[in-house]
């Protein structure tokens, strides 16, 4: 565990360095997902259904504020919608500003969770939704989950019945969008759904505040079984074939993200957990202090083995005059060294000149006085 804490904090230092870049690219690579995932499931207009067009929409939303691309996502399905039918579009539109109205009014900060929930629908993860929201945010959150859901439920109700509605007459037109709200309105699978979500933020959203060891972990375990016996009795008692290949690989998934959510949100040591009581003169408090987990980054320590040492270069010009005139000392005083036999006595001062250097240089690097 502790690799995985620091690990974690070099991660939080590489973002605070960079953390507006690291946004931006966030940002694009979510707007160009969610483009892309609209046009690959109701691209009925086939302009706005190119990566082209899409790409160039996601990197006009990178710089904006982040809602801005919830607009961009609704313009955009709109634009789909009208490909398919002027009725559809105009139902579309209604239910989208109905939708706008709750979002803005409950949860106008919630952009990203407005993307986010269609966006797991189609990746077949969407019960990681309401374990995430539990784990990390409000109350209010549910408004932008609900909405995030209904425009799944939206566009996978055009998706099936599109031709069906691209030849119908006026009349036929009119009974097909009656069709379609009472469809997506009265879909049963969309309000177990719906439920399930809102009791399992519930659960996750109290088991995490309160003040029990390990809250957080627990608050993901009883928030995803909840919502599996939520959908499990839905299915039961409503006839709604629900994938039970899908529910439990997302609920895996769910445990997994609300797991790293922990490590990265709430981090504590609970073996150094404390019980404290104050007291003033109208009440008693009675205090958990949890220490956060803080883990020290590992220090590299660099040993140099036969570290080179610098040498300072003479001037031989300078040491051959310094030999001559000790050679001249050492003829007046007698004791100048006679060079052996067979040897000449120029190679014999080149030898004491040698040795001259040698024993100054030794005398510098060891820093002896002359």
């Amino acid at each position: 565990m502790d690799n995985i804490y620091v690990l974690r904090g070099r991660l939080e230092e590489l973002y605070s360095q960079n953390s507006k870049i690291y946004d931006k690219v966030l940002q694009f690579i979510l707007a160009i997902t969610v483009f892309m995932v609209i046009n690959n499931n109701v691209g009925f207009m086939k302009a706005a259904a190119t990566p082209v067009a899409a790409a160039a929409l996601a990197v006009v939303c990178t710089f904006l504020p982040l809602s801005v691309t919830v607009v961009a996502a609704t313009a955009l399905i709109a634009a789909h919608m009208y490909s398919v039918s002027l009725v559809i579009l105009g139902v579309t539109a209604v239910i989208f500003l109905i939708m706008y109205i709750f979002y803005l009014r409950l949860s106008p900060k919630m952009a990203l969770v407005v993307l986010l929930t269609p966006l797991a629908f189609f990746l077949k993860i969407p019960y990681v939704i309401p374990v995430a929201c539990g784990l990390t945010a409000l109350p209010g959150s549910l408004a932008a989950v609900i909405c995030g859901t209904v425009v799944y439920y939206m566009m996978e109700y055009v998706k099936k019945t599109a031709a069906n509605i691209e030849g119908a007459d006026i009349k036929g037109m009119m009974s097909q969008a009656t069709d379609y709200i009472t469809k997506v309105f009265q879909n049963k699978e969309m309000w177990v759904v719906v439920t399930a979500f809102v009791i399992c933020f519930f659960i996750v959203f109290a088991f995490r505040r309160a003040s029990m060891d390990h809250a957080w972990k627990i608050a993901v375990v009883a928030g995803t079984i909840v919502n599996m016996i939520v959908i499990v009795v839905g299915d039961i008692a409503l006839g709604i074939h629900t994938s039970y290949g899908t529910l439990i690989g997302g609920s895996i998934a769910s445990i997994a993200v609300g797991l790293v959510l922990e490590i990265f949100f709430f981090s504590v040591d609970y073996s150094r957990s404390e019980n404290l009581q104050f007291e003033d003169d109208e009440y008693y408090y009675y205090v958990k202090a949890v220490p956060k987990l803080s883990v020290a980054k590992p220090e590299k320590t660099v040993k140099r083995i036969n570290e080179r040492q610098e040498t300072e270069i003479m001037n031989t010009e300078v040491v051959r005059r310094k030999s001559g005139a000790s050679s001249k000392g050492t003829a007046k005083s007698g004791k100048r060294p006679v060079p052996k036999k067979g040897q000449s006595v120029k190679k014999h001062d080149m030898r004491e000149i040698d040795k001259m250097l040698l024993t100054q240089s030794l005398r510098r690097d060891l820093n002896l006085k002359d």
